[in-house]
Protein backbone atom coordinates (compact mmCIF):
# COMPACT_ATOMS: atom_id res chain seq x y z
CA UNK A 1 0.00 0.00 0.00
CA UNK A 2 1.52 3.20 -0.69
CA UNK A 3 0.48 6.14 1.62
CA UNK A 4 1.76 10.00 1.16
CA UNK A 5 0.21 11.39 4.31
CA UNK A 6 0.13 10.06 7.40
CA UNK A 7 -0.30 11.98 10.72
CA UNK A 8 0.86 10.61 14.14
CA UNK A 9 1.69 11.85 17.32
CA UNK A 10 5.05 12.55 19.00
CA UNK A 11 5.92 13.03 22.48
CA UNK A 12 9.90 13.19 23.84
CA UNK A 13 10.87 11.95 26.95
CA UNK A 14 9.52 13.29 30.74
CA UNK A 15 12.57 14.63 32.85
CA UNK A 16 14.06 12.32 35.49
CA UNK A 17 13.37 12.86 39.12
CA UNK A 18 15.48 14.49 41.35
CA UNK A 19 16.50 12.38 44.88
CA UNK A 20 15.51 13.06 48.05
CA UNK A 21 18.53 11.21 50.19
CA UNK A 22 21.43 11.90 53.33
CA UNK A 23 24.14 10.51 53.08
CA UNK A 24 24.38 7.70 55.70
CA UNK A 25 27.93 5.69 56.69
CA UNK A 26 29.20 4.08 59.66
CA UNK A 27 30.90 6.56 62.29
CA UNK A 28 29.91 9.27 59.84
CA UNK A 29 27.27 11.84 61.57
CA UNK A 30 24.47 14.23 60.22
CA UNK A 31 26.00 13.56 56.42
CA UNK A 32 23.60 15.88 54.96
CA UNK A 33 21.66 15.80 51.66
CA UNK A 34 23.06 14.13 48.82
CA UNK A 35 20.05 13.55 46.57
CA UNK A 36 21.28 13.85 42.90
CA UNK A 37 19.68 15.42 39.71
CA UNK A 38 17.34 13.65 37.32
CA UNK A 39 18.31 13.10 33.65
CA UNK A 40 16.97 14.93 30.61
CA UNK A 41 14.02 13.34 28.79
CA UNK A 42 15.06 11.84 25.18
CA UNK A 43 14.30 14.15 22.23
CA UNK A 44 12.48 13.47 19.00
CA UNK A 45 14.26 13.74 15.81
CA UNK A 46 13.10 13.28 12.11
CA UNK A 47 15.59 11.55 10.12
CA UNK A 48 15.06 11.64 6.18
CA UNK A 49 16.29 8.05 4.76
CA UNK A 50 16.83 6.97 0.86
CA UNK A 51 15.56 3.90 1.74
CA UNK A 52 12.07 4.69 2.50
CA UNK A 53 9.82 5.55 -0.78
CA UNK A 54 6.45 5.88 0.94
CA UNK A 55 4.56 6.72 4.46
CA UNK A 56 2.99 3.53 4.64
CA UNK A 57 4.06 2.25 8.20
CA UNK A 58 2.68 5.42 10.09
CA UNK A 59 -0.68 4.46 9.05
CA UNK A 60 -0.43 1.34 11.38
CA UNK A 61 1.90 2.76 14.27
CA UNK A 62 0.88 6.49 15.49
CA UNK A 63 2.17 7.43 18.55
CA UNK A 64 5.74 7.95 18.99
CA UNK A 65 7.31 8.58 22.17
CA UNK A 66 10.94 9.13 23.36
CA UNK A 67 12.48 7.90 26.49
CA UNK A 68 12.13 9.10 29.64
CA UNK A 69 14.66 10.63 31.98
CA UNK A 70 15.98 8.34 34.76
CA UNK A 71 15.30 9.53 38.39
CA UNK A 72 18.47 10.66 40.39
CA UNK A 73 20.08 8.50 42.64
CA UNK A 74 21.84 9.32 46.43
CA UNK A 75 25.77 9.76 46.26
CA UNK A 76 25.08 12.72 43.85
CA UNK A 77 24.36 10.35 41.06
CA UNK A 78 22.83 12.39 38.25
CA UNK A 79 20.21 9.98 36.35
CA UNK A 80 21.02 8.82 32.71
CA UNK A 81 19.22 10.76 29.97
CA UNK A 82 16.40 9.55 28.05
CA UNK A 83 17.56 7.74 24.21
CA UNK A 84 16.36 10.07 21.63
CA UNK A 85 13.70 8.29 19.25
CA UNK A 86 15.10 8.94 15.38
CA UNK A 87 11.83 8.36 13.31
CA UNK A 88 13.11 7.75 9.56
CA UNK A 89 10.81 9.22 7.23
CA UNK A 90 11.32 9.33 3.00
CA UNK A 91 13.40 11.96 1.92
CA UNK A 92 11.05 14.74 0.66
CA UNK A 93 8.78 14.75 3.55
CA UNK A 94 7.15 17.79 4.51
CA UNK A 95 6.47 17.57 8.53
CA UNK A 96 3.84 20.03 10.12
CA UNK A 97 2.13 20.39 13.32
CA UNK A 98 -1.27 19.98 13.06
CA UNK A 99 -2.76 22.84 14.64
CA UNK A 100 -1.01 25.86 13.20
CA UNK A 101 0.06 24.34 9.55
CA UNK A 102 3.69 25.21 10.59
CA UNK A 103 7.05 23.38 9.02
CA UNK A 104 8.76 21.83 11.40
CA UNK A 105 10.69 20.42 8.87
CA UNK A 106 11.65 19.95 5.25
CA UNK A 107 13.61 16.34 4.69
CA UNK A 108 15.23 17.40 1.59
CA UNK A 109 18.45 15.80 1.82
CA UNK A 110 18.97 12.20 2.78
CA UNK A 111 20.67 11.63 6.42
CA UNK A 112 19.58 15.00 7.31
CA UNK A 113 18.02 15.21 11.22
CA UNK A 114 15.60 18.02 12.86
CA UNK A 115 14.77 18.05 15.91
CA UNK A 116 11.07 18.17 16.01
CA UNK A 117 10.50 18.31 20.40
CA UNK A 118 12.91 18.68 22.49
CA UNK A 119 13.21 16.15 26.19
CA UNK A 120 11.89 17.65 29.40
CA UNK A 121 14.28 18.84 31.66
CA UNK A 122 15.60 16.74 34.68
CA UNK A 123 14.48 17.59 38.09
CA UNK A 124 17.21 19.03 40.61
CA UNK A 125 17.96 16.66 43.98
CA UNK A 126 18.04 17.60 47.36
CA UNK A 127 21.36 18.31 47.62
CA UNK A 128 21.02 21.49 45.08
CA UNK A 129 18.52 23.18 47.58
CA UNK A 130 20.85 23.21 50.50
CA UNK A 131 22.29 26.77 51.85
CA UNK A 132 23.19 28.26 54.64
CA UNK A 133 19.70 28.73 56.12
CA UNK A 134 18.53 25.07 54.96
CA UNK A 135 20.94 22.71 55.54
CA UNK A 136 19.04 19.64 55.01
CA UNK A 137 16.63 19.92 52.56
CA UNK A 138 14.09 16.83 52.64
CA UNK A 139 12.64 17.76 49.46
CA UNK A 140 13.76 17.30 45.57
CA UNK A 141 12.77 18.47 42.13
CA UNK A 142 10.11 16.56 39.85
CA UNK A 143 11.41 16.45 36.54
CA UNK A 144 9.75 18.66 33.77
CA UNK A 145 6.64 16.86 32.06
CA UNK A 146 6.38 17.02 28.25
CA UNK A 147 3.36 17.54 26.18
CA UNK A 148 1.96 15.13 23.30
CA UNK A 149 2.00 17.08 19.95
CA UNK A 150 0.05 15.66 16.64
CA UNK A 151 2.41 16.46 13.27
CA UNK A 152 1.25 15.77 10.15
CA UNK A 153 3.73 14.03 7.28
CA UNK A 154 3.43 14.43 3.31
CA UNK A 155 5.38 13.00 1.13
CA UNK A 156 6.31 15.53 -2.06
CA UNK A 157 8.88 13.43 -4.62
CA UNK A 158 12.31 15.16 -5.01
CA UNK A 159 12.73 14.85 -8.72
CA UNK A 160 14.41 17.13 -11.82
CA UNK A 161 11.38 15.88 -14.32
CA UNK A 162 7.81 14.94 -13.48
CA UNK A 163 5.33 13.20 -16.19
CA UNK A 164 2.23 14.45 -16.34
CA UNK A 165 -0.82 13.34 -18.50
CA UNK A 166 -4.09 11.87 -18.78
CA UNK A 167 -4.74 8.05 -17.75
CA UNK A 168 -3.21 5.19 -20.11
CA UNK A 169 -1.25 8.16 -22.66
CA UNK A 170 1.85 6.05 -22.31
CA UNK A 171 3.52 8.02 -19.31
CA UNK A 172 5.20 4.82 -17.62
CA UNK A 173 6.22 3.17 -20.97
CA UNK A 174 8.32 6.31 -21.34
CA UNK A 175 9.75 6.13 -17.77
CA UNK A 176 10.23 2.59 -18.85
CA UNK A 177 12.41 3.24 -22.51
CA UNK A 178 14.45 6.11 -21.05
CA UNK A 179 15.39 4.66 -17.71
CA UNK A 180 15.98 1.41 -15.87
CA UNK A 181 13.00 1.92 -13.48
CA UNK A 182 10.55 -0.84 -14.74
CA UNK A 183 6.71 0.36 -13.66
CA UNK A 184 3.75 -1.60 -13.93
CA UNK A 185 2.60 -1.19 -17.44
CA UNK A 186 -1.13 -2.62 -18.38
CA UNK A 187 -3.95 -0.99 -20.94
CA UNK A 188 -6.30 0.20 -18.36
CA UNK A 189 -6.74 3.77 -16.43
CA UNK A 190 -4.36 3.94 -13.39
CA UNK A 191 -2.29 1.32 -13.91
CA UNK A 192 -0.08 3.66 -11.90
CA UNK A 193 -0.87 3.87 -8.24
CA UNK A 194 2.05 5.79 -6.70
CA UNK A 195 4.99 7.77 -8.58
CA UNK A 196 7.59 6.11 -9.83
CA UNK A 197 11.59 7.11 -10.04
CA UNK A 198 13.85 6.57 -12.60
CA UNK A 199 17.12 7.67 -13.09
CA UNK A 200 18.25 9.01 -16.90
CA UNK A 201 21.69 9.05 -17.82
CA UNK A 202 23.08 11.29 -20.39
CA UNK A 203 26.43 12.12 -21.74
CA UNK A 204 28.66 11.75 -18.28
CA UNK A 205 25.34 13.33 -16.46
CA UNK A 206 21.66 11.99 -15.19
CA UNK A 207 18.71 13.49 -13.90
CA UNK A 208 15.75 11.94 -11.82
CA UNK A 209 12.21 11.53 -13.45
CA UNK A 210 9.15 10.92 -11.99
CA UNK A 211 6.07 9.27 -13.48
CA UNK A 212 2.82 11.17 -11.95
CA UNK A 213 0.02 9.05 -11.62
CA UNK A 214 -2.73 10.42 -14.75
CA UNK A 215 -4.84 13.37 -14.08
CA UNK A 216 -8.53 13.19 -14.92
CA UNK A 217 -11.21 16.24 -14.68
CA UNK A 218 -11.99 17.21 -11.29
CA UNK A 219 -8.44 15.80 -9.55
CA UNK A 220 -7.90 18.94 -8.50
CA UNK A 221 -11.23 18.84 -6.41
CA UNK A 222 -10.66 15.41 -5.16
CA UNK A 223 -11.75 13.38 -8.40
CA UNK A 224 -9.75 9.79 -9.49
CA UNK A 225 -6.25 9.40 -8.34
CA UNK A 226 -5.03 12.58 -9.02
CA UNK A 227 -5.72 14.97 -6.35
CA UNK A 228 -3.44 12.31 -4.30
CA UNK A 229 -0.72 12.85 -6.43
CA UNK A 230 -0.84 16.37 -7.48
CA UNK A 231 1.85 17.74 -4.57
CA UNK A 232 4.69 15.69 -6.23
CA UNK A 233 4.44 17.76 -9.12
CA UNK A 234 5.25 20.57 -6.70
CA UNK A 235 8.87 20.00 -6.31
CA UNK A 236 9.79 19.32 -10.03
CA UNK A 237 11.83 21.43 -12.05
CA UNK A 238 10.21 20.40 -14.98
CA UNK A 239 7.04 19.05 -16.29
CA UNK A 240 6.68 16.50 -19.75
CA UNK A 241 2.73 16.89 -21.00
CA UNK A 242 2.58 13.77 -22.42
CA UNK A 243 0.11 13.45 -24.92
CA UNK A 244 -1.84 10.48 -26.58
CA UNK A 245 -1.73 12.17 -30.36
CA UNK A 246 -3.55 9.07 -31.61
CA UNK A 247 -6.86 9.76 -29.91
CA UNK A 248 -7.12 6.01 -28.88
CA UNK A 249 -9.39 6.49 -25.75
CA UNK A 250 -11.59 8.45 -27.58
CA UNK A 251 -10.63 11.87 -26.41
CA UNK A 252 -9.40 15.15 -28.44
CA UNK A 253 -5.74 15.72 -27.85
CA UNK A 254 -6.14 19.22 -27.79
CA UNK A 255 -8.75 18.88 -25.33
CA UNK A 256 -6.66 16.34 -23.48
CA UNK A 257 -3.96 19.10 -23.23
CA UNK A 258 -6.39 22.04 -22.61
CA UNK A 259 -7.97 19.65 -19.60
CA UNK A 260 -4.68 18.73 -17.89
CA UNK A 261 -3.57 22.50 -17.49
CA UNK A 262 -6.81 23.30 -15.75
CA UNK A 263 -6.14 20.63 -13.09
CA UNK A 264 -2.66 22.15 -12.76
CA UNK A 265 -3.99 25.50 -12.14
CA UNK A 266 -7.20 24.26 -10.09
CA UNK A 267 -4.37 22.50 -7.65
CA UNK A 268 -1.86 25.49 -7.89
CA UNK A 269 -1.43 28.40 -10.56
CA UNK A 270 1.95 28.44 -9.95
CA UNK A 271 2.57 25.32 -11.05
CA UNK A 272 1.54 26.41 -14.91
CA UNK A 273 4.53 28.38 -14.31
CA UNK A 274 6.58 25.69 -14.66
CA UNK A 275 8.55 24.50 -17.89
CA UNK A 276 6.81 22.32 -19.82
CA UNK A 277 7.98 19.87 -22.80
CA UNK A 278 4.70 18.80 -24.39
CA UNK A 279 5.18 14.54 -26.13
CA UNK A 280 3.24 13.89 -28.33
CA UNK A 281 3.41 9.89 -27.72
CA UNK A 282 1.89 6.60 -29.71
CA UNK A 283 2.53 9.34 -33.14
CA UNK A 284 3.01 5.79 -35.48
CA UNK A 285 -0.74 5.27 -35.15
CA UNK A 286 -1.99 8.88 -35.91
CA UNK A 287 -4.96 9.18 -38.05
CA UNK A 288 -5.51 13.13 -38.03
CA UNK A 289 -2.71 14.46 -39.76
CA UNK A 290 -3.98 18.26 -38.03
CA UNK A 291 -3.25 17.03 -34.28
CA UNK A 292 0.23 18.43 -34.17
CA UNK A 293 -0.64 21.68 -35.22
CA UNK A 294 -3.43 22.05 -33.32
CA UNK A 295 -0.86 20.54 -30.20
CA UNK A 296 1.28 23.30 -30.73
CA UNK A 297 -0.81 26.45 -31.59
CA UNK A 298 -2.48 25.44 -28.08
CA UNK A 299 0.56 25.16 -26.41
CA UNK A 300 3.03 27.67 -28.10
CA UNK A 301 5.83 24.98 -28.04
CA UNK A 302 6.91 22.48 -30.46
CA UNK A 303 6.17 19.11 -29.20
CA UNK A 304 8.50 16.16 -29.21
CA UNK A 305 6.68 13.31 -31.48
CA UNK A 306 7.41 9.85 -30.34
CA UNK A 307 6.32 6.37 -29.89
CA UNK A 308 7.68 5.11 -26.75
CA UNK A 309 6.70 1.04 -27.39
CA UNK A 310 8.37 1.09 -30.44
CA UNK A 311 11.52 3.37 -28.88
CA UNK A 312 10.60 5.89 -31.74
CA UNK A 313 11.55 9.96 -30.54
CA UNK A 314 13.47 8.38 -26.77
CA UNK A 315 16.99 10.24 -27.75
CA UNK A 316 15.15 13.40 -29.14
CA UNK A 317 13.41 13.75 -26.02
CA UNK A 318 16.20 12.77 -23.21
CA UNK A 319 18.40 16.00 -25.33
CA UNK A 320 15.14 17.79 -25.44
CA UNK A 321 14.95 17.47 -21.29
CA UNK A 322 18.70 18.03 -20.39
CA UNK A 323 18.86 20.60 -22.66
CA UNK A 324 15.82 22.32 -20.74
CA UNK A 325 17.59 21.28 -17.27
CA UNK A 326 20.78 23.03 -18.31
CA UNK A 327 18.63 26.34 -18.24
CA UNK A 328 16.87 25.54 -14.86
CA UNK A 329 18.15 26.50 -11.22
CA UNK A 330 18.84 22.95 -9.28
CA UNK A 331 16.13 21.70 -7.18
CA UNK A 332 16.00 23.64 -3.55
CA UNK A 333 14.39 22.45 -0.40
CA UNK A 334 10.92 25.11 0.61
CA UNK A 335 11.55 28.48 2.09
CA UNK A 336 9.94 28.78 5.43
CA UNK A 337 10.22 30.04 8.66
CA UNK A 338 10.69 26.81 11.05
CA UNK A 339 7.93 25.90 13.51
CA UNK A 340 9.52 25.24 17.13
CA UNK A 341 7.36 23.89 19.61
CA UNK A 342 8.17 26.71 22.73
CA UNK A 343 8.77 25.63 26.29
CA UNK A 344 6.41 26.35 28.97
CA UNK A 345 6.45 29.97 30.39
CA UNK A 346 7.85 29.97 33.64
CA UNK A 347 7.18 32.69 34.97
CA UNK A 348 4.14 33.91 33.66
CA UNK A 349 0.80 34.11 36.48
CA UNK A 350 -2.75 34.77 36.58
CA UNK A 351 -4.53 35.47 39.73
CA UNK A 352 -8.60 35.10 39.25
CA UNK A 353 -11.26 35.69 42.01
CA UNK A 354 -13.49 32.87 41.72
CA UNK A 355 -16.33 33.89 44.22
CA UNK A 356 -17.02 35.51 47.73
CA UNK A 357 -13.78 35.31 49.35
CA UNK A 358 -11.95 32.86 46.99
CA UNK A 359 -9.43 33.72 44.87
CA UNK A 360 -7.15 30.88 42.36
CA UNK A 361 -3.89 31.50 41.02
CA UNK A 362 -2.42 29.31 38.09
CA UNK A 363 0.10 29.78 35.14
CA UNK A 364 3.41 28.80 33.99
CA UNK A 365 4.98 30.45 37.65
CA UNK A 366 2.42 27.89 39.51
CA UNK A 367 3.16 24.99 37.26
CA UNK A 368 6.90 25.31 37.85
CA UNK A 369 6.60 26.03 41.35
CA UNK A 370 4.57 22.23 42.19
CA UNK A 371 7.85 20.64 40.78
CA UNK A 372 9.52 22.03 44.18
CA UNK A 373 6.32 21.36 46.31
CA UNK A 374 6.20 18.42 49.09
CA UNK A 375 3.14 19.36 50.80
CA UNK A 376 4.06 16.79 53.94
CA UNK A 377 7.42 18.57 53.86
CA UNK A 378 7.84 21.61 56.10
CA UNK A 379 11.30 22.96 54.60
CA UNK A 380 9.39 22.43 51.06
CA UNK A 381 6.82 24.55 52.21
CA UNK A 382 9.01 27.12 53.69
CA UNK A 383 10.89 27.48 50.33
CA UNK A 384 7.27 27.87 48.43
CA UNK A 385 6.12 30.36 50.80
CA UNK A 386 8.98 32.67 50.53
CA UNK A 387 8.93 31.84 46.50
CA UNK A 388 5.49 33.52 46.48
CA UNK A 389 6.76 36.66 48.11
CA UNK A 390 9.68 36.45 45.86
CA UNK A 391 7.93 36.04 42.18
CA UNK A 392 5.04 38.60 43.12
CA UNK A 393 2.14 35.91 44.00
CA UNK A 394 1.66 37.66 47.39
CA UNK A 395 1.83 41.12 46.26
CA UNK A 396 -0.54 40.40 43.13
CA UNK A 397 -3.29 38.41 45.25
CA UNK A 398 -3.35 41.69 47.31
CA UNK A 399 -3.82 43.76 44.84
CA UNK A 400 -6.89 41.63 43.91
CA UNK A 401 -8.43 42.44 46.61
CA UNK A 402 -7.73 39.18 49.07
CA UNK A 403 -7.77 39.43 52.50
CA UNK A 404 -6.62 37.14 55.82
CA UNK A 405 -9.21 34.08 56.48
CA UNK A 406 -10.22 34.14 52.40
CA UNK A 407 -9.44 31.14 50.74
CA UNK A 408 -6.54 30.91 48.09
CA UNK A 409 -6.61 27.65 45.58
CA UNK A 410 -2.97 27.05 44.17
CA UNK A 411 -1.67 23.81 43.30
CA UNK A 412 -4.67 22.07 43.21
CA UNK A 413 -4.53 22.63 47.04
CA UNK A 414 -6.65 25.44 49.07
CA UNK A 415 -5.43 27.68 52.34
CA UNK A 416 -6.40 30.23 54.25
CA UNK A 417 -4.28 33.55 53.24
CA UNK A 418 -2.66 34.99 56.52
CA UNK A 419 -1.31 38.36 56.16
Amino acid sequence: MFADTAKIFIKAGNGGNGCTSFYTEKYVNNGGPDGGNGGEGGRVIFRASGSKNNLAEFRFARHYRAENGENGKSRYSAGKKGKDLIIDVPVGTVVRDEETGGIIADMFEEGAEVVAAEGGKGGKGNAFFRNSRRQAPHFSQAGERTEEHSVTLELKTIADVGLIGYPNVGKSTILSVISSARPKIANYHFTTLSPNLGMVSVYDDSFSVADIPGLIDGAAEGAGLGHDFLRHIERTRLLVHVIDGSGSEGRDPVDDYKAICRELAGYDEKLLDKPQVIVINKADIITDGSVVERIEKASGKRPVLMSAIVHSGVEELVKTMYAELAKLPPLEPLEYEPFVYARPDKTGFDVVKTGDGEYEVFGGLVDELARNVVLDSYDSMQYFQRRIRETGIDKALRKAGVKTGDTVRMLDVEFEYVE
